[in-house]
């Protein structure tokens, strides 16, 4: 069974539980966004981080975060649309009514990704208190001494990305780098780097996690098993009881030292975002599949969905904050496909792909 759905259909189907209720055992998604946009097109300013809007706070570490962050998306954008050889990256920059804007660049329909989005966002204001809960698992104490129902101003710059390759035997990767502040001198940074195949090839895990491994060793050798452990415990998907894919890095919160030392680390890993992902796909970019192992991959597709939809923490954030719809849902597949009960046969390549994301495995 086939069927169109809005991507806001989608969020209140997913919550409700009813996506799995789909009658038939083969169903695939084309998810189109619907909302209207609530912010208007406009060319990019030199900077988007202005000292009289959001709170008071590091200024000069905001509009580096900012600088970092467009010219991180235009190096990994114009690595990426080489190695698709097919398509380009279409470009739109807006702004938001409440304060900031951003540079959206979205690769579609190409000869190796079928979606591929990078997005800078730069935004502030003041959001509730249920918000910051979803931004930051230390709102408590970001909030100590406020009133109920106080709103809390915020600064927020980052640069998100996606992409969906069309090969079952390329990965989806996806990476986010942020930096927050909000009153009374509170900031921290979070992001990282994950990886979502649909089957597994231990040399491209080594070499995938092996790259990040070598780029949090050159910050603290304690970063990779405490984020590459934190990565495992955050995407894992509770109802399903397993992980969205094989992981990564994940940090939030990353407060503990100089701001320039963790902006260091931020950069880096965002420089090397194409050489763990690039060689990957390249290598693997015209393998031959079967119609059962694409069929898997969307199956895969929509663990992917479910996860971003239902426990992302930066789709509720945007969504509770009126972030700018189409980057919020940039994340989401073209197609993806549910099956009822679907079962892999013991001892196959699919078998050993959910036992890797029921049991984490060091790679």
């Amino acid at each position: 069974m086939k069927a169109t759905l809005s991507s806001v259909l989608l969020i209140s189907l997913l919550k409700a539980g009813n996506v799995f209720g789909f009658a038939r055992p083969l169903s695939s998604l084309r998810m189109t966004a619907t909302i209207a946009e609530v912010e208007k097109k406009v060319d990019l300013p030199d900077s988007l981080v202005r000292e009289e809007d959001g709170p008071d706070g590091n200024f000069p570490m905001r509009r580096k975060m900012e600088q970092m962050l467009r010219e991180a998306q235009i190096k990994i954008t114009e690595e990426i649309a080489a190695i698709d050889g097919g398509a380009t990256f279409h470009e739109d920059s807006w702004a938001r009514e409440d304060g900031g804007g951003g540079r959206s660049r979205v690769l579609a329909d190409g000869k190796v990704w079928e979606k591929a989005g990078v997005n800078l966002s730069v935004v502030y204001g003041s959001m509730s208190q249920e918000a910051l809960k979803v931004a930051t698992e230390r709102a408590a104490e970001k909030v100590k001494g406020m009133e109920p129902g106080e709103k809390v101003p915020f600064f927020a710059c980052g640069l998100s990305c996606v992409m969906h390759p069309r090969n079952p035997f390329c990965p989806t990767m996806h990476f986010n780098y942020r930096y927050f502040e909000t009153d009374n001198g509170i900031w921290w940074f979070g992001g990282g780097t994950d990886i979502t195949p649909a089957y597994i090839n231990e040399e491209d895990m080594k070499h995938f996690h092996g790259t990040l491994k070598g780029v949090c060793d050159r910050h603290d050798p304690e970063y990779y098993p405490k984020f590459k452990a934190w990565a495992d415990r955050y995407f894992k998907i509770t109802h399903r009881d397993e992980t969205r894919g094989l992981g990564g890095i994940f940090f939030d919160d990353l407060d503990d030292r100089d701001p320039e030392e963790i902006f260091e680390f931020c950069k880096d890993c965002a420089n090397n975002v194409v050489s763990a992902y690039g060689p990957i796909v390249e290598k693997h970019k015209d393998d031959e599949f079967t119609q059962k192992q694409k069929e898997w991959q969307l199956m895969r597709r929509g663990r992917y969905v479910e996860f971003n939809l239902v426990y992302d923490r930066g789709t509720i954030f945007g969504l509770k904050t009126g972030g700018r719809i189409e980057s919020i849902l940039m994340s989401l597949p073209e197609t993806a496909r549910w099956e009822y009960d679907h079962q892999p046969a013991p001892g196959s390549p699919e078998a050993d792909f959910i036992d890797a994301c029921k049991n984490a495995r060091d790679w």
